[in-house]
């Protein structure tokens, strides 16, 4: 077997993997700035419709911010929590109004609120493509109620396409 035909099998099983037919190193969905801009306007629109001004982040699988847009007089803290709600939800795959429940004294996960970045309350929520998770929407400006509210509009954009 000379050189180009061992070359060429190679690339043959880079390509295609082993297995054949499916590419090993196919590029899987990831959270885009055209994933995340519907989920952004979606939740603006909720929370111009309830009159409570918003930040909402998007965060890709990693915990990257992918983007982040605060509305006129969202309120500055806003912009670090929905931050770390989105963070959360990414961090420990769950949304963080679950979390809270989980981390009441007694719970499972009582003290994880003692982690970095840990919001245990409503308003950030796991986004999933064919069930794995390719990023984090986090919402912050309201009540809780209002954050999940404009939190659920966005993934309802992102579920929608």
């Amino acid at each position: 077997m000379n050189i180009r035909n061992l070359v060429s099998i190679m690339a043959v099983v880079l390509l295609f993997g082993i297995a054949g037919g499916k590419n090993a190193y196919a590029t899987e969905a990831k959270m885009t700035l055209d994933m995340a801009l519907p989920m952004i306007k979606a939740a603006e629109a909720k929370a111009k419709e309830i009159g409570v001004p918003m930040v909402v982040t998007v965060l890709d699988g990693g915990g990257n911010m992918v983007a982040q847009h605060r509305m006129d007089d969202a309120l500055l803290v806003s912009v670090e929590v929905s931050l770390n709600k989105a963070y959360s939800a990414v961090a420990v795959k769950l949304p963080t109004d679950t979390l809270g429940e989980l981390s009441q004294p007694g719970a499972m996960l009582y003290g994880l609120q003692n982690a970095s970045r840990m919001i245990i309350f409503g308003g950030g929520v796991p986004v999933k493509v064919d069930g794995k998770i390719i990023g984090g929407l986090g919402v912050s400006g309201g009540s809780v109620e209002e954050d999940m509210q404009c939190m659920n509009a966005g993934l309802a954009a992102f579920a929608g396409k």
